[in-house]
């Protein structure tokens, strides 16, 4: 009795807790199931694109592969990037002539083989993706357009567990420690800023400077808000080098050896 007694004055309160972490629950609920559903509709169409692309393109040529995803995405939905991206992109690769590169979201395998062609022979290609079947088939289309294992190295796990581990995988032969000239981001864009600070805190950014591609698929890309304050803060060694509608390039450059970015 005296119980009831002395809960029936915190019963407003009791009740008000209930609801607000009744709420919380729900979001939490909604956000996993709407992640889940963009995994199985992801996973549903790299299965899709790979099995087009597989069949259909002339295996060793490279030319080839890239036609055969375009064919692919103009007649149904594609995770690919768009061919105006895929321009934009060429144009950076082109400039920057990186040879040490990394990609974070691999999807099918497309930007991955755009970014392969454009390397010299030294050149190495680290791609990382979280989802395990998106690995597998986006590194075989990588074989498929003719690249060997030497030239790339797929990395399937979490950006926030690859990036302490890259020194290794860019430095196969112990004798270049250059550092990442080229970065695609292209992944979960609430990582970006995390990933970026974790790539400034192992030092793989090269000192004399590197591109970070950041692909944002809708227009109003929140996650880019914490990136892009952080780049404008920052402006003893990053700057906005060009603002696309699906692509924002960012240059970094070490304070120590900053001339005129």
């Amino acid at each position: 009795m005296w119980l009831m007694v002395v809960s029936v004055p915190l019963l407003p309160a009791i009740i008000m807790v209930s609801s607000h972490y009744r709420v919380k629950v729900a979001a939490l609920c909604h956000r996993a199931l709407a992640w889940a559903l963009r995994l199985v509709r992801g996973r549903v169409c790299v299965r899709s694109t790979h099995a087009f692309v597989f069949s259909k393109c002339t295996h060793g040529k490279v030319d080839s592969v890239l036609k055969t995803f375009d064919l692919y995405a103009d007649t149904h939905p594609s995770l690919c990037i768009s061919p105006q991206i895929a321009e934009a992109l060429d144009e950076v690769v082109r400039r920057v002539r990186p040879t040490r590169v990394l990609e974070l979201g691999m999807h099918c395998g497309y930007s991955s083989v755009r970014l392969l062609r454009l390397l010299p022979p030294a050149g190495r290609l680290v791609t990382v993706e979280l989802d395990p079947l998106t690995a597998e088939l986006g590194e075989e289309i990588i074989l498929v357009a003719g690249f060997k294992h030497i030239q790339f190295q797929v990395l399937t796990s979490s950006s926030a567990k690859a990036i302490p581990a890259l020194h290794s995988f860019l430095e196969p032969d112990k004798g270049s420690s250059e550092g990442l000239s080229l970065v695609l981001m292209d992944h979960d864009p609430q990582q970006y800023l995390p990933d970026l600070l974790a790539l400034e805190r192992e030092e793989l950014l090269s000192p004399s400077g590197c591109s970070v591609l950041l692909i944002h698929r809708t227009q109003r890309a929140e996650g880019l808000r914490g990136i892009l304050d952080h780049i404008r803060a920052r402006t003893n060694c990053y700057c906005i080098k060009s603002e696309l509608q699906f692509m924002t390039e960012i240059f970094y450059q070490k304070e120590s050896t900053r001339t005129d970015m």
